[in-house]
């Protein structure tokens, strides 16, 4: 996006400004950051439901007796595997075993499969997908983003305040979807989630998002934006692409092989250099880091060890739930040991942090 470019909106963007949202802008977007307060917004998903417009996240629909081949050159992960209703976490990789992005794989049907990608490389999979789409597939890509909104319903009433909509979907099994026909418009729903938390992502034309939204509010969930999501999925040690994954980043480093399949054979983009990775080892691993006194870690502040700089924080901030900074941060590998003692410089002043295991928080306990 150039600088003369507008923001885009999502669908729910009157929703947002009827509700007080502050909004900021964000991967090209105009977003709600928080409604009545960030720390409030966390709370409410940690222990009762909160509710998020991720709108600006890519959703690409594969259709086609070739679906499935075809996506298996892009992504890592052997989605041939998924049975219809599953899902799986996957990386999309260059040559060289860099991350182009992190998405997640839905099947939806035996040759249908949605695929969400971040908002900040919607168009760029996009692209990437359509670029590998020879001619001699039979497969087509259609880009779902403009015509439909996402929600996502986070939090462990979640599934209480989903089955009063659809009430069998009280028993969707986590990492699993579904499309359910509502009100003679069909929508799709996962259970996955990008907090730490039980969740549900919903995607249904841009025209309903909005009368759904109103319901969960006007029942009690809490609407939340940008700034408890990070604080959440900061807290599960979840990665943000463009902080923790980028191009320079490969799946290993970031601890991501499992989300890698090498023995189905396929010759998926990326795999020969992360074959060699995987044999070579790594020369970094991202770590957590836990402040052990008060001052608050940030993104790019220096990672130090005896004194000398060993890596940076990539995405850092202060923990409600944990009432400490905590951060995540590439270390070599000997420095990445869970209890290792370094230090973060924080405008100069060096603050005492251990190396903990990962994630921060697990559902249910803070600590």
């Amino acid at each position: 996006m150039t600088a003369a470019q507008p923001l885009r909106r999502t669908p729910l963007y009157p929703q947002h400004v009827a509700l007080g949202a502050r909004m900021i802008p964000f991967a090209g977007w105009e977003m709600p950051v928080q409604y009545q307060g960030i720390v409030e917004e966390h709370h409410a998903v940690r222990q009762r439901a909160g509710l998020f417009d991720v709108s600006h996240m890519g959703r690409l629909e594969v259709e086609g007796p070739d679906a499935a081949s075809f996506l298996r050159r892009l992504v890592t992960y052997d989605v041939a595997r998924l049975a219809v209703g599953q899902g799986h976490y996957a990386l999309v990789c260059q040559e060289d075993g860099g991350i182009l992005d992190d998405v997640y794989v839905f099947r939806l049907a035996a040759e249908r499969f949605l695929v969400v990608a971040n908002s900040v490389n919607a168009e760029r999979i996009r692209d990437w997908a359509c670029q590998h789409l020879t001619h001699s597939l039979r497969a087509a890509v259609k880009d779902r983003q403009a015509e439909t909104a996402m929600l996502a319903l986070q939090g462990p009433q979640a599934a209480r305040y989903l089955a009063r909509v659809v009430p069998s979907l009280e028993e969707l099994r986590r990492h699993h979807c579904a499309e359910v026909s509502l009100a003679g418009t069909t929508v799709f729903f996962s259970r996955t989630g990008y907090t730490g938390e039980d969740g549900f992502e919903i995607v249904l034309p841009a025209g309903a998002g909005g009368i759904l939204w109103s319901w969960f509010v006007e029942h009690g969930v809490q609407p939340c934006g940008l700034g408890a999501r990070d604080t959440l999925r900061l807290e599960a040690a979840l990665p943000l692409y463009g902080h923790d994954l980028d191009t320079s980043v490969n799946p290993f480093e970031a601890g991501l092989g499992w989300a890698v399949t090498f023995d189905d054979g396929a010759d998926f983009v990326g795999r020969q250099a992360l074959l060699g990775i995987r044999e070579a080892g790594v020369r970094r691993s991202l770590a957590c880091l836990k402040a052990e006194e008060r001052g608050v870690m940030r993104a790019g502040c220096p990672i130090l060890h005896s004194g000398r700089r060993v890596g940076e924080v990539t995405s850092g901030g202060f923990s409600p739930s944990l009432g400490v900074s905590i951060g995540l941060g590439y270390l070599p590998p000997e420095l990445a040991a869970v209890g290792t003692e370094l230090q973060v410089d924080v405008r100069g002043r060096p603050l005492r942090a251990q190396v903990v295991p990962r994630p921060f928080y697990k559902r249910g306990k803070a600590g």
